[in-house]
């Protein structure tokens, strides 16, 4: 989710629902248009050439304008624009040009959509330019009295008006600060259409709006020839009703594969992230990166080392995917590179950072499978597999993926976090030695003091050079110059205590945990608030010990009752952060520390949330931020991983070194290779990947300053934003002197001909200022340590660690004992260090797979296999798939038994429970509770009666006598209503399905023969339906050859028989329940005529 930018089509038609809501009737826009697509080729669509003109029959006689709208700049410069003409010259032009092939400044790419709009016919005078961007603090509105395509450099001509965040503009401002040089009589009708056009760009959420040239003619009317307009996705759920169906497309030049449509498809329908930009279908570099932050690396250092040409793809897969989801995504890669051969064979690089809490094992899985799937295609493409990966059972992932790679014969080396995130790369590219595999057996934690990573070869990737043409500001920026007013950056402590908003215990055990190991005295986590249930207690683990956490509906009580709590860590939504995060600013007397780790916040709303935060002097991490970390002290959320992480990590003592990182999931790779390169970490922070992060790199850079412990900083900034300028000024400017290592990632961007969105929505850059080549050579002229890629960082970082303990700067001090680490039982048992009997067995049924299996078959196979409700009963009550006709019958039986008027005694109580206010379950089973030997409980002892008679040779005549003799009543036979002469439909119904079905019918024989011997006595000792049913079912289960005689027999005494009549009685009893409240009916009272009152009298009256 990110700002995106729409097609010119939607833009005006935005501007014209919104604004002619704001502006007096007599100047609304005209705004009319037509957006032309491919479809126009096929006679057989919807939106033909003659639909397009009998939508819009202007067309017929007006001039118009036809042009790309695919995101191309400068199209007139480039010969794309058909100017004054008719329609049908302007269609013969589309034509020409419709599915062609075209170069706009060196970007080659097909033309597929065009806008063809009115011809307005004007002068220069009546041209200007205005436009709207947002900043951090504030949105600007830019005008100048000269537009068109020779505006030139509107960066210096502009007049600017700014309007700081949540506040509101004027005409009379508007007129007074942009419009001096537009004549008198223009201004009030120019300026009450930018006053509308801002409101407007505010409540749809733009980000960026550019009008040039604005036409203004003679008449007053106002038009919109030209425009650009960039929106803020992530506000969908706001405004995405106001928006209709905007179109974003890809940049011109790279057209979406129908891969990416898949993958896109799955990310929407999934919580995981699952992102895949293909960059060059034909290269031979392909990349599978779990982790936003860790992407852009991987593709940054393959760039680096002069691959960029041969680099096919970006993408990620992330935040816990399925199994299934790592199996398609995977499948996808794979046949991507399987299309086309290279001459010098593959390379496949899966990597990632170090996960906080994705279970590496599983995901490998997935990509196992694949690997399967595509066997001899990787042999036979020559691709070589490279693997580096960390995280919760990674050793486990790495054992099942090599195992795979040796047992299917496919060359696959894997590394995990004993090398940093990007030392496979120069490997898998045959620039650098390859390293030993690690052992995959050995404790990962015992290398948690250990420092100095090898260098993987004495290849140096080339420097990226920085014209001095990519310091020109192709937007608008506030970078630069003075160093910016600073937010408050936080303040955490081993004293420190938190409220964590939201249901998280995975989280708030993670940090409770990491208070355990630190040998804090309290938990750091004195309560949590969840809104949606009452207050109540949460149990966790204090160490081996257990205690209760308070939870709390409201942020305002839980307050009251903790007010030394000075953080907030803020799980909540995207949809609700906003609403509890000014809730929290209420309390900002004491709440002094937020952290916001919902991604997708829109951006206007972070930046009020910003204002409102330096106001109040609350510091705000995030959003989209896993949080921070202050070793040995304080945890925010997820921040550094699962435990073992944090001791391999060392972050249970504090160290020397300091970071502030962009991306959470990198967060963990620097605490890994701090810890490897250094004596370790001291606090670290991640800000977050949006555009405007709460706080940024310069407020806790200069808290680093500041802090007499830390002796080196580090940096990890990214593509997009200005924040990396406030640091270079205060490098310069002397403010700071500490050792400083900073490295911004995307500068693959650089290499490639058109705009790519990176993982996180502030990963975009809005001008040359902005890329991550601009900033990192800005940084390296300042005097700040800029390696030359990421791959090169732990050596640099070492080697200033190393100068700084021999001239005496870092004294290292002895290493405490390594903490014994707590470890759950459930992923103890995952791990497979543990094991216990099982509480409870269950084999008809699993759940924990990707997708539920009934009786070992995907619920997908049961639907597609048509199996139907009688067949799903076999698997679940019988663990077999029963012929077509079993299950029919099974059917069948629900069908008849599934009521039987409302007068029995079943649906009877269901009613009367029903009227005296009962919900449903109560109504139904004061129902059920009533079936028994005297109703509908009959069916197994029907069943074991007749079968048993009937397998001991007993003639019907026999059986009747031997019945009567005993006393005993012959279930399944006999009936209070019907008889010989009055048949039970339902019965005859049941006979001649069995009939004409089972092969055997030997007990349903038997029970005929039965029913003609008491028939004789009495016409209404019939075979019942319940006799009949049962009869059949025994005959069903000993003829369908899915089961023994054994197992029919020991079924029949499972009671199931009992279990079809409830199954198929609950339809109905739910029927007269959902009939009565449809009715209205009032309480029931039984009437007084239909009882008996009978007086007993004492034997002495």
């Amino acid at each position: 989710m990110s700002v995106k930018a729409v097609r010119e089509f939607h833009g005006k038609q935005l501007l014209a629902r919104e604004l002619n809501k704001l502006l007096p009737a007599g100047e609304h826009l005209d705004l009319r248009g037509c957006l032309v697509t491919p479809e126009v080729l096929d006679p057989t669509s919807a939106s033909t050439w003659h639909k397009i003109q009998q939508d819009a029959p202007w067309l017929d006689d007006t001039k118009v304008v036809a042009k790309p709208d695919q995101l191309i700049k400068r199209r007139g410069k480039a010969g794309l624009l058909a100017v004054n003409k008719t329609f049908q010259e302007a269609k013969d032009w589309i034509v020409d040009r419709m599915c062609k092939e075209v170069t706009v400044d060196t970007v080659a790419g097909m033309l597929t959509h065009f806008l063809i709009e009115p011809f307005v016919g004007h002068e220069q005078k009546d041209e200007y330019y205005v436009c709207v961007q947002s900043n951090r603090y504030d949105d600007v509105i830019f005008f100048h009295h000269e537009g068109g395509v020779d505006v030139g450099d509107v960066d210096a001509k502009a007049l600017r008006l700014v309007v700081p965040t949540d506040s509101e503009i004027t005409e009379a401002q508007i007129s007074q600060t942009l419009l001096a040089s537009v004549p008198k009589d223009r201004q009030p009708r120019l300026a009450r259409f930018i006053a509308a056009l801002f409101q407007t760009y505010q409540h749809l959420h733009f980000s960026y709006l550019e009008i040039n040239p604005l036409v203004m003619l003679n008449d007053g009317s106002i038009v919109p020839l030209d425009l650009a307009a960039k929106i803020d996705e992530t506000a969908h759920f706001l405004v995405g009703q106001a928006w209709g169906n905007l179109d974003f497309p890809p940049p011109f030049g790279r057209a979406q594969h129908a891969e990416e449509r898949k993958i896109a498809d799955m990310d929407s329908k999934t919580g995981a992230s699952l992102k895949l930009t293909i960059l060059n279908d034909k290269g031979r570099v392909w990349t599978m990166v779990a982790g936003g932050g860790a992407s852009v690396v991987y593709a940054d250092t393959v760039a680096d080392y002069g691959f960029s040409q041969e680099l096919a793809n970006y993408g990620e897969y992330s935040g816990a995917p399925t199994t299934e989801e790592c199996f398609e995504y995977a499948k996808t890669i794979l046949g991507l590179m399987c299309k086309y051969k290279h001459p010098d064979g593959k390379v496949l690089i899966i990597g990632g950072g170090i996960a906080n809490f994705t279970d590496v094992a599983a995901t490998f899985t997935g990509l196992i499978k694949a690997l399967k799937a595509f066997q001899e295609e990787i042999l036979a493409h020559n691709i070589q597999i490279w693997v580096r990966r960390a995280g919760p059972n990674y050793q486990e992932g790495l054992r099942l993926i090599k195992g795979a790679g040796q047992q299917l014969g496919l060359p696959i080396r894997v590394y995990g976090p004993e090398t940093h995130i990007s030392a496979v790369v120069p490997m898998a590219l045959g620039l650098a030695e390859v390293l030993p595999e690690p052992d995959l057996n050995a404790d990962p934690t015992s290398a948690a003091t250990t420092r100095a990573v090898k260098a993987t070869g004495g290849f140096q990737p080339p420097t990226r050079s920085v014209d001095k043409n990519q310091w020109e500001v192709v937007q608008h920026s506030n970078a630069g110059g003075k160093v910016a007013a600073r937010a408050v950056a936080p303040t955490l402590g081993p004293e420190t205590t938190c409220i964590v908003y939201g249901m998280q215990q995975r989280a708030v055990q993670g940090m409770m945990d990491f208070d355990f190991i630190c040998k804090r005295k309290t938990p750091s986590v004195s309560a949590i608030v969840y809104p949606f249930s009452g207050n109540h207690y949460v149990k966790f683990y204090w160490g081996t010990d257990e205690v209760l956490l308070p939870v709390y509906t409201t942020l305002n009580e839980a307050m009251s009752k903790h007010s030394d709590v000075s953080v907030l860590v803020n799980f909540a939504s995207f949809r609700s952060v906003f609403d509890t995060t000014v809730d929290a600013f209420a309390h900002a007397d004491k709440i002094k520390t937020i952290a916001l780790i919902a991604e997708g916040v829109p951006e206007r709303q972070a930046k009020q949330l910003i204002k409102r935060a330096e106001d109040l002097g609350v510091a705000i991490i995030g959003p989209a931020t896993v949080g921070g970390i202050k070793a040995g002290a304080f945890r925010i959320g997820n921040t550094g991983g699962m435990l073992d992480n944090i001791v391999m990590s060392a972050l249970y003592r504090p160290g020397s070194v300091a970071y502030v990182s962009k991306s959470g999931g990198m967060s963990n790779e620097l605490n890994n290779i701090i810890s490897r390169s250094t004596n370790g970490v001291y606090e670290g922070v991640a800000i977050g990947g949006d555009r405007y992060p709460g706080s940024r790199f310069i407020d806790h850079i200069v808290k680093y300053q500041n802090n007499p412990e830390i002796k080196i900083i580090v940096l990890l900034g990214e593509v997009g934003g200005v924040d990396e300028y406030d640091v270079i000024e205060a490098k310069k400017n002397g403010e700071i002197t500490k050792p400083l290592v900073a490295w911004c990632v995307g500068t693959c961007a650089s290499c490639f001909s058109y705009e790519v969105q990176f993982g996180h929505a502030g990963a975009q850059a809005r001008g040359n200022l902005e890329t991550a080549a601009a900033k990192n050579a800005a940084m390296k002229a300042a005097g700040i340590l800029v390696p030359d890629s990421f791959d090169k960082l732990p050596a640099v970082l070492q080697s200033v660690f190393e100068e700084m303990v021999a001239s005496g700067d870092i004294i290292e001090r002895p290493e405490p004992e390594v903490p014994k680490v707590p470890m759950d039982y459930t992923w103890a048992k995952k791990l497979g260090l543990v094991r216990k009997p099982a509480n409870i067995i269950s084999t008809i049924s699993d759940d924990r797979a990707d997708e539920l299996q009934y009786c070992g078959i995907p619920i997908s196979a049961v639907l597609s296999s048509d199996l139907g409700v009688g067949g799903t009963l076999g698997l679940l009550w019988f663990k077999r798939r029963l012929p077509s006709e079993c299950a029919r019958f099974i059917e069948l039986v629900l069908m008849v038994t599934a009521d039987h008027g409302p007068a029995v005694s079943g649906a009877h109580n269901t009613i009367v429970t029903a009227r005296a206010g009962k919900d449903l379950v109560s109504s139904l089973v004061s129902g059920l509770l009533t079936i028994g030997p005297r109703f509908g409980g009959a069916l197994d002892a029907a069943a074991q009666l007749f079968t048993k008679a009937s397998d001991q040779g007993q003639t019907p005549s026999e059986f009747v006598k031997q019945m009567k003799k005993q006393n005993k009543l012959i279930m399944g036979i006999g009936h209070r209503i019907k008889s010989v002469t009055n048949p039970d439909k339902r019965v005859e119904l049941v006979k001649d399905f069995a009939e004409k079905n089972f092969k055997d019918r030997t007990v349903l024989n038997f029970a005929l023969g039965v029913e003609k011997i008491t028939t004789s006595k009495k016409a209404n000792l019939i075979l019942n339906v319940d006799g009949a049913i049962a009869a059949c079912f025994v005959d069903m289960l000993r003829s369908c050859g899915a089961f023994t005689r054994e197992e029919a027999d020991e079924l029949i005494d499972f009671e199931c028989l009992n279990g079809l009549f409830v199954l198929g009685r609950s339809i109905g009893f739910i029927g007269h329940f959902i009939d009565q409240k449809r009715l209205k009916q009032p309480l029931y009272r039984h009437p007084w005529e239909d009882i008996s009152y009978i007086r007993s009298l004492d034997r002495g009256d």
